[in-house]
């Protein structure tokens, strides 16, 4: 039993940020929390992590903070090439040719659990590329870490982060500052940025394409179910849903239809 983290405080804190993210700590992730706490702890100015506990209940602020800490922002551009292959090949097609027969002229996307940003950008670069002309795309890119959207806000990536980025899209999409690279303006402008905790409905809704990528597997299976459920009602009646590769919703009572395309497996809303 650690003497900072005891049991009767790593389960107040476990209850809590379920509570109020639906992320879960078990017994083997324990140490992932008590690392995190440390740094809060210490940072707040508090002598025990009972202390911290009592402010993070009366301060919903600095609770937010909290779940910032202890979200994993592990991301980076094209990440998992087989999914965006999917979205050029067969999902936009699909969208197009459904869109074109009720003269509808615009692509919604949600990246949900957009981290750094990375994923967003990937997407609006894609689709400013590929979509044909007088086919417009709004982007909303959400997550529970302030401090990440802050970072995808600003769009400036190091030098080490835009590897995957090829030389064609780097040039086009940005400028090149210092030690690392600026998102220009043209592509900035496609994506609003949004804190959003995921145990709550969203607002959106009649979105054509969610990306809800390695976020579930942090959930147990009631909040797994209650997310997917609400990303169902924010969807339009002809659209698709890429979840992480490790990630299924094989299982779960879910309204999604799998789909297996020759890049890459993704589920699809047909109402």
């Amino acid at each position: 039993m650690s003497e900072f983290l005891n049991d009767a405080d790593f389960e107040n804190y476990r209850t809590l940020i379920y509570k109020e993210s639906g992320i879960t700590f078990s017994d083997t992730n324990r140490t992932i929390l008590e690392s995190r706490l440390r740094e809060r702890v210490k940072l707040a100015g508090v002598a025990t992590v009972g202390d911290y506990y009592n402010q993070i209940i009366k301060n919903g602020e600095e609770l937010k903070v909290l779940l910032d800490a202890v979200t994993t922002n592990l991301t980076r551009f094209f990440r998992n090439t087989a999914h965006f292959d999917t979205l050029i090949k067969y999902v936009l097609p699909d969208l197009l040719k459904h869109k074109a027969t009720r003269g509808e002229r615009e692509i919604n996307l949600w990246s949900a659990g957009c981290s750094t940003g990375e994923e967003p950008y990937t997407l609006a670069m894609i689709l400013k590329d590929v979509l044909p002309a007088g086919i417009s795309f709004k982007i909303v890119a959400s997550d529970i870490s302030l401090k990440s959207l802050m970072t995808g806000k600003e769009g400036f990536y190091p030098e080490t982060r835009v590897q995957g980025i090829s030389p064609e899209y780097l040039t086009r999409f940005f400028e090149k500052k210092g030690n690392g690279y600026q998102v220009k303006d043209e592509i900035k402008n496609l994506i609003r940025f949004d804190y959003h905790n995921m145990k709550n409905d969203s607002g959106l809704r009649s979105l054509d394409i969610v990306f809800c990528r390695n976020v579930l597997i942090y959930f147990d299976e009631a909040a797994q179910k209650a997310a997917v459920d609400r990303f169902w009602d924010a969807m339009s009646n002809h659209s698709f849903l890429f979840i992480g590769h490790s990630e299924s919703l094989f299982g779960m009572d879910t309204k999604f239809e799998f789909l297996k395309t020759e890049w890459a497996c993704i589920y699809r809303k047909f109402a």
